[in-house]
C-alpha cells in the first residue's frame, strides 16, 4: 500500500480522483501539518467549555432528544464510549470495503479541518487506520441520512476505540483490539465533545457518490459505444448525430454523445455501404435515434450531482460545530437532503439509459427490425436460440432499475423521540445508486455481446475502426458466431470489461477524432 502515491488530507478539499484512490485503489494518506496545529487550537477551545459549569451540547449535555441533560465531568468518558457503542447499530450484510474507506477518509478531511474540536490524536489515529488497510466492518442498515450517516460512522469508531470487529490488510475479519495491536495503534479513549464529532456527518452517501460518478463516466462512454455497433450493425444511419442538428438544441450532454457517436462511425464501411438516395428509410427508430439524447440526459444529470459532490467535499459537516471565532453552534448542516436528491437523480438516468440500451439489444435479435440479421442472431434458426434469452436477462434488469429508481430522498420517517423529525435517507439512496450502476453495467455489456455478434454476421462488410476494435475485445472472452453454448460465462466475462473500463478505454484509443 505504501507503494502508492500518497493523498494528503487537511490543506485543501479532497478531489475525486483522491477518494477513489484512497477508497478504492488503497493510497494511503498523510496529514498536513497545518491541519494538526489547526486542529490542537481548537481542541483548546473545547478544554475551556468542557470546565464551563454551564451545559454546552456535545460537551456536556446528551444527545439528540437527551440534549438538555446535563452530563457532570466524571461521567462523560463513560458519556462519549456509551454513545458510540449504541449508534454502532447497523444490521445486515458487511458494505463493500471500498465504501468504508470512503467513509473513513471522508470522516478524517473533516477532522483535519479543525472545526470539530477533536484532539490531533483521534486525527492521527483515522489516518493510520486507513494506511493500515484496518476497515471496520459497517453493515447495510443503520443510517437515515440525518444526523448524517450516524451508524456507519460510529462502527468506524468503535474500531478505533479498539471495539467490535475489522477486515484487516489481508482481508480477514479480526477483533479491532487484535488488528490495532499488530498495527501499532492505540486504541482511542474518547474525550468531551469527540464522539459526536465522529458521527455526525454525510460521509458515507457522499463516497458513494463519488465512486458512483467515476463509475458512470466510463459507464456512459461505453453506452455511446454500444449504440454506436447497435446503429451500425443494424444498417443505421449516422447522420442524425450531425454536430449542426446537435447545435439545434444545444444541451451539452447531448452534443458530447453525438459527437462520440460520430467518431466511432465516421469511418465504418458498414455505415457507408448503404448511404445515399438508394436507401429508401426515411429515419431509424427512437432506440437508435435519440441515443444522444438519451445519454446525454445522463451526462448533465452528472454534471449537476457533479457540482454537489464538489461542494460537499468542501463542506465542514458536524454538530455542533467551532466557529472559526471560537463560539461552538448548533446547526443543521449534517442533513444529506443535496446529496440524497442527487443520488435519486442519478438513479433515474441510469435506468432511462439502461431502458434504451436493452430497447436496442431487442432490435438486433428482431428479424422484423434488424435489416437481415437472422433471429435472434441464432447459428441455426429453430434449432438455436442465439441470444434470445440474454435480451431476456437485460430486460429484467432494467425492470429492476425502474423500480430502483423511485427516490428514497422524498421517504422520510421521523426517529429519536421526534426531534430528528425529517431525515434524508440518502444512506438508502447511495445503496441503490450502487446496484442500479451494476445492472446498468450489465445491460450494457448485453447490447455489446449482441452489438459484436452481429457486426460479425454482416461480413464480408467491415465493422469500423473503433466499433470492431470492441468486438474484437469481445472476442478475447466470448466467441463469435456459431452454435449455442453456455452463455453465462459469456455475458459476466463481457460485463466484466465493461466495468473495468477496458471497454472505454478501447473506445477512447480507436475514435476517430
Amino acid at each position: 500500500m505504501s507503494e502508492k502515491p500518497s493523498v494528503l488530507v487537511g490543506d485543501a478539499p479532497l478531489s475525486h480522483a483522491d477518494v477513489v484512490a484512497v477508497a478504492r485503489h488503497g493510497a494511503p494518506v498523510t496529514i498536513s501539518p497545518a491541519a494538526l496545529v489547526r486542529v490542537a487550537e481548537t481542541r483548546q477551545v473545547i478544554d475551556g467549555l468542557a470546565a464551563d459549569p454551564h451545559p454546552h451540547y456535545g460537551v456536556s449535555t446528551g444527545f439528540g432528544a437527551l440534549a438538555t441533560t446535563f452530563i457532570a465531568p466524571d461521567r462523560r468518558l463513560q458519556l462519549q464510549a456509551s454513545l458510540i457503542r449504541s449508534h454502532a447499530a447497523g444490521t445486515g450484510a458487511e458494505v463493500e470495503r471500498e465504501v468504508v474507506r470512503g467513509l473513513q477518509l471522508l470522516r478524517l478531511q473533516t477532522l483535519t479541518s479543525g472545526r470539530t474540536g477533536v484532539r490531533p490524536v483521534v486525527v492521527e489515529t483515522y489516518a493510520g487506520l486507513l494506511n493500515a488497510g484496518i476497515t471496520p466492518v459497517v453493515r447495510e442498515y443503520g443510517s437515515l441520512g440525518c444526523s448524517g450517516d450516524l451508524a456507519p460512522l460510529a462502527h468506524i469508531a468503535l474500531a478505533t476505540m479498539g471495539e467490535g470487529d475489522v477486515r484487516n490488510a489481508e482481508g480477514a475479519l479480526v477483533p479491532a483490539s487484535d488488528a490495532l495491536a499488530a498495527a501499532g495503534i492505540e486504541p482511542l479513549t474518547l474525550v468531551e465533545k469527540e464522539g459526536l464529532a465522529l458521527i455526525n456527518g454525510t460521509d458515507g452517501m457522499l463516497g458513494m457518490l463519488v465512486l458512483a460518478l467515476h463509475d458512470l463516466e466510463a459507464l456512459l462512454l461505453t453506452a455511446d459505444m454500444a449504440a454506436a455497433m447497435s446503429v451500425e450493425s443494424q444498417l443505421g444511419t449516422d447522420a442524425v448525430f450531425a454536430a449542426d442538428l446537435m447545435a439545434l438544441r444545444p444541451q451539452a450532454g447531448q452534443a458530447t454523445s453525438a459527437a462520440n457517436l460520430r467518431s466511432f462511425l465516421g469511418d465504418s464501411p458498414i455505415v457507408h455501404s448503404h448511404k445515399g438516395p438508394e436507401d429508401g428509410r426515411v429515419q431509424d427508430a427512437y432506440s437508435l435515434r435519440c441515443s444522444p439524447q438519451v445519454h446525454g440526459t445522463a451526462r448533465d444529470t452528472m454534471g449537476y450531482a457533479s457540482m454537489i459532490a464538489d461542494r460537499e467535499l468542501a463542506s465542514v459537516i458536524d454538530n455542533p460545530v467551532i466557529t472559526v471565532d471560537g463560539r461552538i453552534e448548533s446547526n443543521g448542516n449534517f442533513h444529506g437532503a443535496p446529496v440524497a436528491a442527487v443520488l435519486d437523480f442519478l438513479a433515474i438516468s441510469v435506468a432511462d439509459v439502461a431502458s434504451i440500451s436493452e430497447r436496442r439489444t431487442d432490435r438486433a435479435l428482431d428479424p422484423a427490425r434488424s435489416h437481415g440479421l437472422p433471429p435472434f442472431l441464432a447459428d441455426e434458426v429453430g434449432v438455436d436460440s442465439g441470444l434470445m434469452i440474454a435480451q431476456y436477462a437485460a430486460a429484467g434488469i432494467v425492470s429492476e432499475l425502474k423500480r430502483l429508481a423511485v427516490p428514497a430522498s422524498v421517504d422520510s420517517i421521523p426517529s429519536s423521540a421526534m426531534q430528528e423529525d425529517h431525515v434524508s435517507m440518502g444512506w438508502a439512496a447511495a445503496r441503490k445508486l450502487r446496484r442500479a450502476i451494476d445492472g446498468l453495467g450489465r445491460v450494457l455489456a448485453i447490447e455489446i455481446l449482441t452489438g459484436a455478434r452481429a457486426l460479425d454476421l454482416r461480413a464480408p462488410l467491415q465493422a469500423g475502426p473503433a466499433t470492431g476494435a470492441v468486438r474484437d475485445l469481445v472476442r478475447t472472452v466470448a466467441a463469435g458466431p456459431g452454435p449455442d453454448r453456455f452463455l453465462s460465462p459469456d455475458m459476466e466475462a463481457v460485463t466484466a470489461l465493461v466495468q473495468s473500463g477496458a471497454v472505454a478505454r478501447i473506445a477512447k484509443e480507436h475514435a476517430n477524432d
